[in-house]
């Protein structure tokens, strides 16, 4: 059960932070400045969360790397779908926490959807954001997998590379989908937005699940597809 609140605690963080970045200073490629600092705030949170519940949960706090833990075997079905769960728990009490804090505060929504995803930077192409998510999501799971593995000898820096990869992969999507990689952060502010009398979200949510969980798969078949060659040499 501890794995489990430490997947909620910090996938609502991630949430809070991350997406309360990008209300805060919006996610416009033209404003540089806020475009960067959204992308930081989701890859610093990642940091703070590995070195907080990592040795708890291992950190997941995203659907898309639980499956790639799962497709390589280093957690079990249930553990699975009890993470994914809590994930989504986590987002949603997130998103609704923004929400909140910004009602009461009377404070701007830069993002007009609590940070949700969308397809305006690929001018509503479901097909071109599908494909944007699938490769970033790849590129940040398969990073995760290799500093992870147990040959890998990273130690205690494993949690500062898989965060600045989620920075690295946010300043290139960003100004695409908003960059998701991760079903959870997708959901929860979307559902959030439609509670508040916002359905645009929900519309491409769909492209923020399928394409995140098909790059993480793929990515989990890639490199157990990797590793298994280097041992064979």
């Amino acid at each position: 059960m501890r794995k489990y609140i430490a997947e909620f605690i910090g996938t609502l963080t991630l949430v809070l932070i991350g997406c309360g970045t990008a209300m805060l200073v919006g996610c416009n490629a033209a404003a540089g400045s806020g475009y960067i600092l959204t992308a930081f705030a989701f890859g610093l949170t990642i940091v703070g969360m590995a070195y907080c519940v990592g040795n708890i949960s291992g950190c997941h706090i995203n659907p898309a790397v639980s499956l790639g833990c799962l497709i390589s075997g280093r957690m079990s079905g249930k553990d699975f779908i009890c993470y994914v769960v809590s994930q989504c728990l986590g987002a949603l009490a997130g998103a609704a926490l923004l929400a909140l804090i910004f009602k009461l505060g009377n404070v701007t929504d830069m993002t007009g959807g609590f940070g949700s995803n969308g397809l305006g930077g690929v001018n509503g192409s479901a097909v071109a954001g599908l494909l944007v998510e699938i490769l970033l999501t790849f590129v940040f799971v398969l990073t995760i997998l290799g500093v992870t593995s147990s040959k890998a000898g990273h130690g205690s820096f494993g949690g500062v590379v898989i965060g600045f990869t989620l920075v690295l992969v946010h300043i290139l999507g960003i100004g695409l989908t908003g960059t998701s990689v991760n079903p959870a952060r997708s959901f929860g502010p979307a559902l959030v937005a439609l509670f508040a009398g916002n359905a645009d979200p929900m519309k491409a949510l769909w492209v923020f699940i399928v394409g995140p969980l098909a790059g993480a798969a793929l990515a989990a078949v890639v490199y157990k597809f990797l590793e298994n060659a280097k041992e064979a040499e």
